[in-house]
């Protein structure tokens, strides 16, 4: 049984238990014996089905990543960036000299670059950030070696596109072209002794290079002389955040030029009508991939003013539909990622649905660190730059693996 089939059962099972509930409720009294046996035996298979949905989300996931030709780390390389240390890294990295773990992920990330200014670090360990300077009197000033609390970060937009089921591409090297059949031959019956149908197949591929996404850090000398281990949560959450987002950004609408091509700016992604939001819309989208084929792991992304119109659709009886229902049992998940700025007034929300393995991620090697206490911002007060560099990119292999529609 496929993710969508069990799926669907189980919104099936859900909903007579909700007009079970709701009949009940009518008439203002208890579910009657019948009722409640009726009741348990469905809430018991919806339960059974929850397993087995998510034994299936497991499986599809290992055969994403299978096919998308990532590999689970090992036992000791998992050990290894368990001991890695960002901030240990980056203080090195001043004087030249590396030690521990953390020269050998340099090395080894290292040996393919011609040049390396810096320290290369793991994408795992870091992938995003923000550019503010940190000095011992303002913010910074919470990183100094004192009784130090337990840090809070700051509100942060959810990045969703990885997380949807994104095809990641790790360790590349050059450039990389994806082959894809975009026509087959055909078939035809035929008297006994005569010739076969002749016809021929198409092939295309798109291809994917390294563009570089940056961020950085001022950091005061006090900074750098007082912070030690305050600073690693910095430097992995913040830091890290931002190429993270940007990231995530472009594959939802990169505009091309010296970012990636995300899935609203590319042209091969057809949009449908859209309007005031409502689950026609939801089932023209679904049934367009259907109808081009597409299988595979699917999913609604949206941004939460669209979500907000979800939760409040409601039945002609006023009462509200579920969002299982109104995304037809499909996942749904919503970021300010997603722009509300689309159509000829740009006041229009997007709406995407995908199957999102055929989106590819694709990084060249790790994020570069460096440490320039010579730019002029900081030279003369014994200060820093820390600046991150990651190559990456997006691309949508499968463009008809992806519809939009603009929502008011």
């Amino acid at each position: 049984m496929t993710i969508k089939e069990i799926k669907e059962q189980r919104s099936a099972k859900i909903a007579e238990m909700t007009a079970i509930r709701d009949k009940a409720q009518g008439e203002n009294r208890d579910l009657s014996g019948e009722e409640r046996k009726r009741f348990d035996t469905l809430e018991g298979e919806v339960r059974g089905l929850n397993n087995r949905l998510t034994d299936a989300e497991k499986l599809a996931e290992f055969e994403r990543l299978e096919a998308g030709g990532e590999t689970v780390a090992s036992g000791e390389e998992r050990r290894s960036l368990a001991r890695y240390s960002l901030s240990k890294a980056v203080a090195e990295s001043r004087s030249g000299v590396l030690t521990g773990c953390e020269a050998e992920w340099h090395q080894e990330l290292a040996k393919d670059r011609a040049e390396v200014r810096g320290v290369m670090v793991p994408t795992e360990i870091i992938l995003g950030g923000e550019t503010r300077a940190l000095t011992v009197g303002g913010t910074g000033g919470n990183m100094v070696a004192t009784d130090l609390a337990a840090m809070t970060d700051r509100r942060r937009a959810a990045l969703r596109v990885e997380e949807m089921g994104a095809t990641i591409l790790r360790n590349l090297t050059g450039n990389l072209e994806l082959p894809r059949l975009s026509a087959s031959g055909s078939a035809g019956w035929g008297a006994e002794h005569t010739d076969a149908t002749r016809s021929d197949t198409t092939l295309a591929k798109k291809a994917m290079g390294p563009k570089t996404v940056s961020a950085e850090y001022e950091l005061s000398r006090r900074m750098l002389l007082q912070s030690n281990q305050a600073l690693e949560p910095i430097l992995r959450a913040d830091l890290a955040y931002l190429l993270a987002q940007k990231l995530d950004s472009a594959g939802i609408r990169g505009g091309g030029a010296n970012e990636p091509i995300g899935i609203l700016a590319d042209e091969d992604v057809l949009s449908l009508p859209g309007g005031v939001f409502d689950s026609d819309i939801t089932a023209d989208l679904i049934a367009a991939l259907e109808t081009d084929n597409v299988t595979g792991t699917t999913g609604f992304l949206t941004n939460p003013a669209v979500m907000n119109a979800a939760r409040k659709t409601k039945d002609s009886d006023g009462h509200v539909i579920p969002l299982s229902e109104l995304f037809h049992s499909e996942r749904a998940e919503s970021s300010t990622q997603v722009p509300g700025d689309l159509g000829v007034s740009n006041d229009k929300n997007a709406l995407i649905y995908g199957e999102w393995a055929s989106l590819y991620i694709g990084y060249w090697s790790g994020v570069d660190l460096m440490m320039n206490p010579y730019h002029s911002d900081v030279a003369s007060k014994g200060g820093a730059i820390l600046h991150a560099f990651l190559d990456t990119d997006v691309l949508v292999r499968h463009a008809e693996g992806f519809r939009f529609a603009e929502i008011d």
